[in-house]
């Protein structure tokens, strides 16, 4: 059985407006060409959808399920059509973008570097993933870069991931004092990310896992401090593999932990913010290759 919307839109229209010209009259057709119409409708769906009472006709009750059902296949019809045209459309705009700190200089400004849209303008928020989501779903911004591996919050069902590659997780170490697992570390001092952050978080549960509990000995919320204090000889940290900038002088080690980095936006197609996932994406797969 196949089904053809134009035909669902004047049943469903005959239950709006109660009559066959009335339905006519908004379709500017005939009458009899509306009569033929649904009857043809009736055919194809091997169904009594009317019934005449006098001069006039009704719905029979499998013909109010199917104009009802209509009304919602017609509305979706209409909305995915509203969303193929604005993909059409020249993106333009402000597009509020937050993203982790290590995601930055290696995915983002590479990817709006490529952009190619004179009036779209972005504006990168700096937001690790355990306060990316809550601003998503807020409407402070409108896309943003996280993972959702290590983060205790569910993604909820109105929000689209886009999925945009993988990032190792790293035992990083000072020069000439290589460490090959956690393990190695259990009297090491240790650099963290900031209480409560993804990274924290993650390191903390990482050690426990290997049987001990980490001594801080430093607590910094950009990764640039975190190496620095490495380097120096002063602690050991686990980072993202993206957050190690090799200007510094550390060792590292992957670990068999891998963190999926991910787009998220609330279900929206406006060019504008489509533009922008494309960019990131096609930045991502060039990174791979």
């Amino acid at each position: 059985m196949t089904l053809n919307p134009w035909r669902l839109r004047l049943l469903s229209q005959l239950d709006a407006l109660g009559t066959v010209r009335a339905v006519a009259q908004a379709a500017n057709l005939s009458a009899s060409s509306v009569s033929q119409q649904l009857a043809v409708l009736e055919s194809e769906t091997r169904t009594q959808l009317l019934e005449r009472t006098g001069r006039r006709v009704r719905l029979t009750s499998a013909g109010l399920i199917l104009a009802r059902r209509a009304r919602s296949i017609l509305d979706q019809m209409d909305a995915v059509e509203a969303e193929l045209r604005n993909l059409s459309q020249e993106p333009s705009g402000l597009i509020r973008l937050g993203a982790f700190q290590s995601s930055i200089h290696t995915l983002v400004v590479p990817a709006l570097g490529q952009l190619g849209h004179p009036h779209l303008h972005v504006e990168i928020l700096e937001l690790e993933p355990h306060a990316s989501m809550p601003a998503l779903l807020s409407g402070d911004v409108d896309v943003i870069i996280t993972t959702t591996d290590f983060v205790e919050l569910p993604v909820p069902k109105d929000i689209d991931v886009v999925p945009l590659g993988e990032d190792p997780i790293v035992l990083v170490s000072p020069p000439g004092q290589p460490k090959n697992d956690l393990a190695a570390c259990k009297d090491e001092p240790w650099a963290f990310d900031v209480p409560g952050s993804y990274m924290a978080n993650l390191a903390t549960r990482l050690c426990r896992q290997a049987g001990f509990e980490p001594r801080v000995a430093g607590r910094f919320s950009n990764y640039m401090l975190t190496l620095k204090h490495v380097e120096a000889g002063l602690a050991v940290a686990v980072l993202p593999a993206l957050a190690v900038d090799r200007r510094f002088d550390v060792v590292t080690k992957e670990l068999p932990v891998t963190r999926r980095i991910t787009a998220a936006i609330r279900r929206d197609s406006r060019a504008a913010i489509t533009a922008v996932l494309a960019a990131l994406h096609t930045r991502s797969q060039s990174d791979e290759r």
